[in-house]
């Protein structure tokens, strides 16, 4: 299945490129099949005047809480979800033994859960102790959580300066669990030179849930169930990508996020303002309507990722980039190395 693959351990990038747009990029030509290697500082000369690119201008937040249980000392660990609207929080977590509803866990820097319910999906719910529970979700977790990195990243410890490299520069609307990973090239120099050569800029959000690194264990790739993001596409961007694909203009999606949102937004056949939850699973056979090119990233074995981008490009030519891509040792995963697909 072109699913799998076979990564060597050192491929998988622990730390961003410095500067960011020195990265490597692959660049796909989908009408032509061929494969050329350049570096992200390229993108303004290998992109038209005339294209737009859509970009996620979601913020990750510190979601990651590592703590222990008040009542045996042991070790928990929490992911923050969402802040419902009584101020409880809906998380993941992970302990030994059966944590019991009404017992208390302590938080690193001092913040007090209390264990209130369970939720959906082997989730919980909690909320802060009452002092902290009027400073918002978003305060607490600023000053109580961690960056949520993935496990490949060094086991998803927070080390000094993850909290602004994963991190978009270009990031506003707090909510994601995780990075959408193709923005993470951009530099302001970068986005400089592309405005001086015409291309234009739409912001739009999806706020990346951990239901993004799921793995696909179906074995037929349409009995995969797909998760839920919340994701939202204005009027005044849908104005503005029909004005450049008016004028010959490609919408050039950054990332697999950016992808689902512009493809979720055009399920009526055009582009339409958009907002709310999405479940839309992009798969082989799917027929693009809201995007004409994707920059990402290289994404995990089995993921639905991963399944976009071969629908995009075709499992051929995704097969053979991504074998390209490990002889050459291209540098995988969040902070790793870029693809244009064209």
């Amino acid at each position: 299945m072109f699913l799998d693959f076979d990564l060597p351990d050192d491929l998988i990038a622990q730390s961003p490129a410095e500067p960011r747009d020195r990265s490597r990029l692959m660049v796909l030509d989908r009408a032509r099949g061929t494969i050329e290697h350049r570096v992200f500082a390229d993108l303004p000369v290998l992109l038209d005047p005339r294209d737009v690119l859509a970009r996620n201008d979601t913020r990750v937040v510190p979601a990651r809480l590592l703590g222990h249980r008040e009542a045996t000392g042991g070790r928990w660990e929490g992911l923050f979800l969402r802040e419902l609207p009584d101020g409880a929080w809906e998380i993941l977590s992970r302990t030994r033994g059966r944590p019991a509803i009404g017992e208390r866990v302590l938080v690193s820097n001092g913040l007090p859960l209390t264990l209130e319910s369970r939720g959906e999906s082997g989730s919980w719910i909690v909320r802060p102790v009452e002092e902290a529970g009027k400073t918002g979700a978003l305060a607490l977790l600023e000053l109580h959580g961690q960056t949520p990195l993935p496990p490949y990243i060094r086991g998803g410890r927070e080390g000094e300066g993850d909290r602004s490299s994963y991190q978009t520069i270009y990031a506003r609307r707090p909510g994601s669990a995780a990075a959408p990973t193709a923005g993470l090239h951009f530099t302001p120099r970068l986005l400089d030179r592309l405005a001086d050569r015409g291309i234009a800029f739409v912001d739009l959000t999806l706020h990346v849930g951990p239901g993004t690194f799921r793995p696909i264990t179906a074995d037929r790739i349409e009995d995969h169930v797909m998760h839920s993001e919340w994701a939202e596409l204005s009027a005044e961007a849908v104005d503005r990508l029909r004005e450049r694909r008016a004028s010959d203009g490609r919408i050039v999606a950054v990332g697999t996020t950016s992808a689902r949102t512009l493809e979720s937004a055009a399920t009526s056949g055009t582009l339409q303002p958009f907002a709310g939850e999405t479940r839309l699973f992009i798969r082989p056979g799917h027929v693009f309507r809201g995007l004409d090119a994707l920059i990402t990233n290289f994404h995990l074995p089995r993921s639905s990722l991963l399944v976009l981008v071969a629908a995009l490009a075709g499992e051929e030519l995704v097969r053979e980039a991504y074998a390209e891509a490990i002889r050459l040792r291209y540098r995988f995963y969040s902070y790793g190395d870029a693809m244009l697909i064209l």
